[in-house]
């Protein structure tokens, strides 16, 4: 299914790479894997993923990767460079993922947030799918507020403390400058014994 009508292009810019970012700014599909991705691996890598498959597959469509041989599937994810640290779970996970928007959202993942739902229900529908947690559940809260301008009411609360101004996670990732920021204040949080949340 093509990117939604009603997804207007963002401004996260991290990879590095333009294609790639403009991939993750324009196709709801490759935004959720992309955050799906990113844990136990720089940002960097787990954003660039969806590009990565995009290019393996031949398109980003969540009807065709749940419908994929699951060994099929995880070759395209291991194949180097891969798209993850963990190929395999990441494999499972990602035909999870596309099986729950094709679903419990018609195969649309720009759906999910695009229908003027309030704050709290989108971080539902969003936590519902496989492999999104609290955190990850605030992080893209924040990630669509500040570099989409979707800001359903309540969104802040749904954010958590994403939703401040401190330059906590690639929600506030807008070129290399806020990425270097970012990056810095995590390994400052860590020195301290903190989490991204404090």
């Amino acid at each position: 299914m093509p990117p939604h009508a009603d997804f207007a292009p963002g401004t996260l810019a991290i990879t590095g790479d333009a294609d790639a970012d403009l991939l993750l700014n324009t196709d709801p599909l490759a935004l959720l894997i992309g955050m799906l991705l990113d844990q136990q691996v720089p940002m960097e890598w787990a954003f660039n993923g969806p590009a990565t498959l995009r290019t393996r597959l031949g398109a980003l469509d969540a009807a065709a990767i749940a419908a994929m041989d699951p060994e099929a599937f995880e070759a395209a994810c291991r194949e180097k460079p891969a798209v993850h640290r963990f190929p395999a779970s990441m494999a499972k996970r990602i035909q999870a993922l596309c099986q729950a928007v094709l679903e419990d959202h018609g195969g649309d993942a720009g759906s999910i947030w695009s229908d003027g739902a309030a704050g709290s229900e989108v971080a539902a529908r969003l936590r519902a799918l496989p492999g999104y947690g609290p955190e990850k559940t605030m992080i893209f809260m924040a990630i669509l507020a500040k570099r989409f301008g979707v800001r359903p009411e309540g969104w802040e609360a749904a954010a958590g403390p994403f939703a401040d101004a401190t330059p906590r996670s690639v929600a506030d990732i807008d070129g290399p400058e806020a990425l270097a920021t970012v990056r810095a204040w995590k390994k400052s949080q860590k020195a301290k014994g903190r989490s991204k949340q404090e």
